[in-house]
C-alpha cells in the first residue's frame, strides 16, 4: 500500500512541476482580462467611456513617457529664444511645433495620453452607439484625438483652431487608410473563398503545389465532382498528381454522389 501510494505521489508529481508558469501566467492574465471586459459591457456608456478613456490614457501616458526619455537629449539642445526676441509668429510657431516634438518624458506622457485616450474613448462611445466598429467610426475618433493632441501639444502655434481641424483631419485620414488597409489583409481574397474544398482535397494529398493549376483552369469547389483526366491534363497537371486526385474523388461519399 505504502509503494503504491508513493507510486501514486510520483506519477503526480511531474504533472505540476511540468505547468509552464509563463503560460500559468498568461491564462490568468487573460481570465481577468475577459471578466474585466463582461463586467465593462454591462455598464452604462458614460462609465465605460471613462474607465477605457482613463486606461488607454495610462497606457498613452507610459508609452509617451518612455518616447519622451528618447528625445531629450534632443529638447535640451535646442536653442531656448531670449525673452526679449522678436520673433515673426511662423517661426514661433515652427519652435513651438519642434519642442512638441521633442519634449521631454513629461510631455511626451502627457500628450500621449491625451491622444490615445481620446480616441479610444470616443471609438468607445461610437461603438456602443452604433452597434458596430467601422472605418466612420475609426475616423471620427482620430479626427478628436488629432485635434486635442494638436491642442494640448501646443503645435498649433498663433491658430490653434484651424491647425487643431488640420490636425484632426490629418489623423482621420490616416486612421481610415490603415484600418481599410488592415480590413483589406484580414480576410482572404475572394477568389479563396471557391477553393476551400479543393485546397483541402490537395493538402490530404500532399498536392498544394497544384493549386495555382485549379485556379488558372477556373476549377472551383463546385466543379470537383465533374473533373476528368483531360480536364486535369488542360491545366497541365501531371499524369500522377491527376489518378491521385480523380482516385479520391472517388472515394468521397459526398463528391461521387454529385458525380452521379
Amino acid at each position: 500500500m505504502g509503494a503504491g501510494k508513493q507510486g501514486a505521489m510520483v506519477v503526480e508529481m511531474p504533472n505540476s512541476s511540468n505547468q509552464n508558469p509563463i503560460a500559468q501566467l498568461q491564462n490568468k492574465f487573460k481570465e481577468l482580462e475577459i471578466g474585466f471586459k463582461g463586467w465593462l459591457s454591462k455598464q452604462s456608456i458614460p462609465v465605460e467611456a471613462a474607465v477605457v478613456t482613463a486606461t488607454s490614457g495610462l497606457q498613452g501616458a507610459a508609452i509617451g513617457g518612455f518616447m519622451g526619455t528618447l528625445t531629450q537629449d534632443v529638447s535640451s539642445s535646442m536653442p531656448t529664444p531670449p525673452a526679449g526676441a522678436n520673433l515673426n509668429p511662423q517661426a514661433m510657431a515652427s519652435f513651438q511645433q519642434a519642442q512638441a516634438l521633442a519634449g521631454g518624458p513629461l510631455v511626451q506622457a502627457r500628450n500621449f495620453a491625451v491622444m490615445t485616450g481620446v480616441n479610444a474613448g470616443i471609438s468607445c462611445v461610437l461603438k456602443r452607439i452604433r452597434g458596430k466598429e467601422d472605418v466612420q467610426s475609426s475616423m471620427a475618433a482620430a479626427f478628436g484625438s488629432g485635434a486635442l493632441f494638436s491642442l494640448v501639444s501646443g503645435m498649433g502655434g498663433p491658430n490653434p483652431v484651424p491647425n487643431a481641424l488640420t490636425s484632426g483631419i490629418f489623423f482621420a485620414l490616416v486612421q481610415g487608410g490603415l484600418f481599410e488597409l488592415g480590413r483589406k489583409f484580414s480576410q482572404p481574397p475572394a477568389e479563396d473563398t471557391h477553393y476551400v474544398r479543393t485546397r483541402s482535397l490537395l493538402s490530404s494529398l500532399g498536392l498544394q503545389n497544384y493549386e495555382k493549376n485549379f485556379k488558372k483552369g477556373l476549377l472551383t469547389d463546385t466543379t470537383l465532382p465533374l473533373l476528368t483526366d483531360s480536364a486535369l491534363r488542360d491545366v497541365r497537371i501531371p499524369p500522377g498528381p491527376r489518378l491521385l486526385i480523380l482516385d479520391h474523388i472517388q472515394r468521397d461519399p459526398e463528391l461521387r454522389k454529385k458525380r452521379g
